[in-house]
């Protein structure tokens, strides 16, 4: 299995239920903002609740609009114009990854909430990054190579290198593997009529479930800050950037699960459960807002943490899984009009996202 699919959503699941119990723990040393009029806190709540509906259906388009796409040539994950889309996608992964969620990280564990502590003695939140880099390197090896060894096996790899050797062109049928991107290009002998073949489908798929995994950390945690925050100034922006955000991280992740070909009730429960971290984020968020403390220790020091292990994920699969292994597929390389596109959009999306900072 990738990630055993009970076991992958019950990690999930108790990042979603422990993270706020972790975050309200804990004493505070620095003083807490006051306490805003009954008024403003209306108006904040009436903000949380259409924030928490207008990036539900935000997510929920982004997630669906390329596994619905899959019926719409224009749409089809192997048209150029979704591949585009998805380029763009990737760059706002990468810029909520390096602009959004790391400074984030930084910004908790060297707070001042913290002066006292040995937290402020080494750079932790690089450490927690590259841990997050380094175990999705380790999840992605592993379970494309488990998977690799059960659907092909060694004898397999053999007969295609004798094949090669054998000088019988006519039947001849060239698998060129990549090792620092585990996936082949075709056709091979198990293409799809999409040219896919079955090693590229579960890269997808553990491309997918890993990316997941990095979304929902980041989105639960800046959910929490959301509906715990009774700042107007704070939450209309917040809301907006969110839905952008939301959209085309979604997009992103949608069209890996349509490329990895999961079955129906895979694709659902994958889309389902990105569409309501967020949500239910800004629901726990608006829940414990009365006993929050967002400069305590234990919550700068939790929400740090997770944040750079998220930057790490994050940074990790757009770059090794999605750009890379897209820019170096040859239907890019062998068309410059695609190629530039491409390069054009993954600007425009880290752009973007960038410039959404500044609000942010």
């Amino acid at each position: 299995m990738l990630l055993g699919k009970k076991s992958y959503y019950v990690i999930l699941v108790s990042i979603v239920l422990v993270l706020p119990i972790s975050l309200v723990a804990g004493d505070c040393t620095c003083e807490r903002d006051e306490v805003t009029g009954n008024n403003s806190n209306n108006a904040a709540l009436k903000y949380k609740l259409g924030a928490i509906a207008a990036i539900l259906a935000a997510s929920a388009l982004g997630v669906c609009l390329p596994i619905v796409g899959k019926s719409f040539p224009a749409l089809h994950p192997e048209s150029n114009l979704f591949f585009l889309v998805k380029t763009f996608a990737a760059g706002v992964i990468l810029s909520t990854g390096f602009i959004h969620v790391l400074p984030d990280a930084f910004e908790s564990l060297t707070s001042p909430c913290l002066k006292e502590s040995q937290w402020g003695k080494f750079p932790f939140t690089g450490l927690a990054a590259m841990v997050g880099a380094l175990g999705s390197l380790m999840i992605d090896a592993f379970a494309t190579g488990h998977y690799r060894r059960v659907h092909f096996g060694k004898p397999t790899v053999e007969a295609s290198v004798d094949e090669e050797n054998s000088g019988d062109h006519a039947g001849h049928v060239h698998l060129h593997t990549h090792a620092t991107h585990g996936h082949a290009h075709g056709p091979g002998p198990s293409a799809t009529p999409e040219g896919l073949t079955e090693l590229d489908r579960i890269r997808y798929k553990v491309t997918s479930q890993v990316l997941e995994m990095g979304i929902v950390v980041h989105s639960v945690i800046i959910g929490i800050s959301l509906g715990t925050s009774e700042s107007l100034d704070t939450i209309k922006p917040l809301m907006a950037a969110l839905c952008f955000h939301q959209f085309f991280e979604g997009v992103g992740l949608g069209g890996c699960i349509v490329q990895a070909a999961f079955k129906s009730a895979s694709t659902l429960c994958m889309a389902l459960f990105f569409s309501l971290t967020t949500p239910v984020g800004i629901a726990i968020g608006i829940g414990i807002s009365n006993v929050y403390d967002e400069s305590s220790p234990t919550a700068l020091i939790v929400q740090g943490l997770l944040d750079a292990v998220a930057a790490g994920i994050l940074i990790y699969m757009a770059l090794v899984d999605l750009l890379a292994q897209d820019f170096m597929n040859p239907k890019v390389q062998n068309n410059t009009r695609l190629f530039f596109g491409a390069n054009l959009t993954l600007l425009l999306g880290a752009g973007f996202m960038a410039v959404l900072a500044i609000w942010a």
